[in-house]
């Protein structure tokens, strides 16, 4: 009898030992990917450039309309690369332009920031996928935008260069604003990224704790406010962004009510196959359910949605299953489907394994045809959920076209 708990200790010793060395094995592997996702003289993670024919169409100008200002010193003279071709545009000189022609596409102030969760609660739909392409999107074409990872498991977070759990502390995220929100004021974690003109909030795994501490402090409280957490911090911050993205967890848990309850927009992502199309069922009846329970009980105001937006991802259209599906769902969901979809795309996975999105690539990782392809896809996409915006924005619903 008294060998058991040698036994055990020496089961649970096993167990430590291997789990370790398997986290250790996974850390270094973590590193080498993330390495090679910066830049080797800075040692950062570079975002992209753009040449003047597509930067000129970004800034809403014509190219000699840039070499002009150019030209007359309204912007720098240009350099030139050792082929004596002209330094590709970067995002924050693309800002500069817009600055100088008048284009920025900012809301005006009497405009409601678009708050956008892109959610589902069900893993391997697409979401992080679209949320960063979508964030991406808007700073590209120049609007200034806040990302908040919301979710635990921090793909979005290490996809702008960080490994979650070794650079980042529980104080970088929400869980350290939720335990001291006086201290830590949340503008205090906004980090700025390799995207100029986007914003992040990033995420640990110690963000999963929230789930529990959430609901023990209801619990404790009697008090439904903390499900404003997320939404109060957003409130602090808000004037200095024209949209909000919002990446909560897979699940229905107490984050994502506060994600829900702090969006006015919401975009869920939902491939077409049969168990993907009931999961995405079940999860807008129970976030309906929930809010009105919370309504009932709590006396609080559901939030209201400026839009909401289905989008067919991870489609498929070789399989008749995948078409037949979609076709039923435009049927089923109507005007509130996306009229785009994202296809399945070697593209989108490859550029993942690199840490990097399709919109950072600064060259195809497939093949040119493969590349444009998914690149017009995620265009697509992102521009009806842009044109869903602009027409919340009365200074902007003359663009909504």
């Amino acid at each position: 009898m008294a060998s058991g708990p040698r036994i055990d200790a020496a089961a649970d010793e096993l167990l430590e030992d291997g789990l370790g060395t398997l986290h250790r094995k996974a850390l270094t592997i973590l590193k080498r990917i993330r390495d090679g996702a910066l830049d080797p003289e800075t040692g950062q993670k570079v975002g992209p450039s753009f040449a003047i024919s597509k930067a000129a169409s970004l800034v809403g100008r014509t190219a000699s309309a840039i070499r002009e200002a150019e030209r007359d010193g309204r912007l720098p003279q240009r350099d030139r690369t050792a082929s004596g071709h002209r330094v590709q545009y970067t995002l924050e000189e693309l800002d500069r332009m817009r600055g100088v022609f008048g284009t920025r596409p900012w809301r005006a102030p009497s405009d409601t920031p678009a708050v956008i969760s892109v959610s589902n609660f069900k893993g391997g739909v697409g979401k992080s996928t679209l949320a960063l392409h979508l964030a991406q999107h808007f700073a590209i074409h120049g609007y200034r935008v806040l990302f908040i990872d919301c979710d635990s498991q921090a793909s979005s977070t290490m996809m702008f260069g960080y490994r979650p759990d070794v650079d980042l502390t529980e104080d970088d995220t929400l869980y350290g604003y939720f335990h001291d929100p006086e201290l830590l004021g949340v503008r205090s974690i906004i980090r700025k990224t390799h995207f100029f003109g986007l914003d992040l909030i990033p995420a640990n795994l110690k963000l999963y704790n929230l789930e529990y501490e959430i609901a023990g402090y209801l619990a404790q409280n009697q008090s439904f406010d903390i499900i404003d957490m997320i939404a109060k911090a957003i409130d602090t911050v808000i004037d200095d962004y024209d949209i909000v993205v919002m990446d909560p967890p897979p699940a229905l848990g107490m984050v994502s009510m506060a994600v829900l309850q702090a969006a006015n927009a919401m975009v869920i992502p939902v491939p077409p196959s049969v168990i993907d199309f009931a999961s995405t069922v079940s999860f807008i009846d129970m976030a309906r359910t929930t809010m009105k329970q919370l309504e009932q009980i709590a006396g609080r105001i559901k939030p209201a949605y400026n839009f909401i937006r289905l989008v067919g991802s991870r489609v498929d259209d070789s399989k008749s299953m995948h078409r037949e599906i979609l076709s039923m769902m435009r049927q089923v969901f109507g005007g509130s489907m996306a009229t785009s979809i994202l296809k399945t795309s070697a593209e989108i996975d490859n550029s993942s394994s690199r840490m990097k999105t399709v919109f950072e690539l600064d060259r195809p990782v497939t093949s040119h045809e493969v590349h444009n392809r998914c690149v017009k896809h995620l265009n697509d996409v992102c521009r009806e959920i842009e044109v869903d915006v602009l027409r919340t924005w009365e200074s902007r619903a003359a663009d909504a076209v």
